[in-house]
């Protein structure tokens, strides 16, 4: 099962500073680091998928989990110091990969995500011109490029003497990845630039932002974070996911709060004054995604965006398009659906029928068990570093009784999860 002591591992991203021997406008963390590197990975991955390029998108999923337990457990060592670690001594970066994997040992589960985190610290690095070694390219260029955003945010406020040896090597980090197509059109500030900059915005939204908090985190690292364990909840289940349902599942996760980038966090009390008023912030915040957002997002990746987010909590599958091959026979009652419907299922037709890619199928019901179990920990864990409220308090005793006698949700016992924080 998903336990309290990885969940509390995981949530240490938000209390990870970057930048800190340099001024800062806001606070620079690390699990937005992740966030917004994930995003810019995911923009990058569609535009070459346009020009006929193939992704392993479950390593990059896996990957950017993985690397960011690394950066957990190596968080005093800067980045510059790990690369001339790996560069000058590789035997020494071996066993300090060794040692990152064994930190996680008794934490993660052993259904294969253990093996899988050893194979990406330890094993040999990729052929560069497989599938694995071409992807993990593109998540190279995302991380390049993050960075490369950090920096420029940060510059206003820094002298330039201090500035330039940094910016220097990372344009020519950079220029390693400019046959990029997104890439080229971040760096020149295109379209897919300015749908970035409005991503970025969850970035200075921070949750709970009527309380004091503990760390305080943003809407960008917590929809992060929500991804993350989204993909955990799968090993929880008990059931296998196919490829497609992951990445489905995944960047639903992480794209779960998108209109926020344009109406801002409104909070739960506020949402559910009157029992009419969650539907109405729902219809009000599609209608403004597709007046100011929809227009940013290029072609190769709008429709599936604005699947991600349309009905983001409920179980689902889409209706393939006509001409689609299957190695099985399509239900009657989708055939005669129109291509592209969306139709909510219960989570054992999600498995016994549509756990197939060619339904895009998502676990909404988890997305959605993802995102209390992340407004969970953020209150627990300010509760715990003794910075409380009533909204504290009571948001975090609400989402106990709601899940107190649950049971389980697709497949995971989520009142099992949460019993753990009751026991002290």
């Amino acid at each position: 099962m998903l336990t309290k002591s990885l969940v509390l591992k995981i949530f240490e991203g938000f209390s990870i500073e970057r930048w800190n021997d340099l001024v800062r406008p806001f606070d620079m963390i690390e699990m937005d680091k992740a966030a917004e590197k994930m995003m810019v990975a995911y923009i990058i991955g569609k535009f070459e998928e346009e020009r006929g390029q193939s992704l392993d998108w479950d390593w990059m999923i896996h990957a950017s989990f993985f690397e960011l337990l690394r950066k957990i457990a190596l968080c005093d060592i800067k980045s510059p110091v790990q690369r001339m670690i790996r560069r000058d001594y590789p035997a020494e970066y071996r066993k300090l990969n060794q040692w990152v994997v064994q930190q996680y040992r008794e934490l993660l589960p052993q259904k294969g995500l253990l093996e899988r985190f050893e194979d990406y610290c330890c094993g040999p690095a990729p052929d560069p011109t497989s599938l694995v070694g071409r992807t993990a390219r593109m998540f190279r260029a995302a991380h390049k490029y993050s960075t490369l955003r950090e920096f420029q945010m940060i510059s206003v406020v820094n002298e330039k003497f201090r500035l330039d040896p940094i910016e220097e090597g990372l344009n020519r980090d950079i220029e390693e990845y400019l046959d990029l197509r997104a890439l080229q059109l971040l760096v020149t500030k295109q379209k897919p630039y300015r749908f970035l900059m409005m991503l970025e915005q969850l970035r200075f939204q921070t949750r709970w932002n009527q309380t004091p908090r503990v760390p305080r985190t943003s809407v960008l690292g917590h929809s992060f974070f929500v991804a993350i364990l989204t993909l955990l909840l799968e090993y929880a289940s008990g059931t296998t996911f196919c490829e497609g349902r992951r990445y489905n599942n995944f960047f639903c996760g992480l794209f779960h709060d998108l209109p926020e980038a344009v109406t801002r966090d409104i909070i739960s009390p506020v949402k559910q004054a009157t029992d009419g008023l969650p539907h109405i912030v729902k219809l009000i915040e599609d209608e403004i995604v597709g007046k100011e957002l929809s227009p940013l997002m290029d072609d190769c990746y709008r429709d599936e965006l604005m699947y991600f987010t349309s009905n983001e909590f409920a179980n689902r599958i889409r209706v393939p398009e006509p001409g689609t091959l299957f190695a099985r026979e399509m239900p009657e009652e989708v055939a005669q659906l129109p291509p592209g419907q969306q139709l909510e299922v219960s989570f054992e037709e999600l498995n016994q029928r549509y756990n197939f890619d060619e339904f895009s199928p998502v676990d909404g019901n988890l997305v959605k068990v993802a995102d209390h179990i992340a407004a969970f920990l953020e209150a627990d864990s300010s509760i715990r570093y003794g910075i409380t409220s009533q909204h504290l308090t009571s948001g975090k005793e609400n989402l106990l009784c709601l899940y107190r006698q649950r049971g389980r949700v697709n497949g995971f016992d989520v009142a099992a999860f949460f019993s753990q924080f009751q026991e002290g």
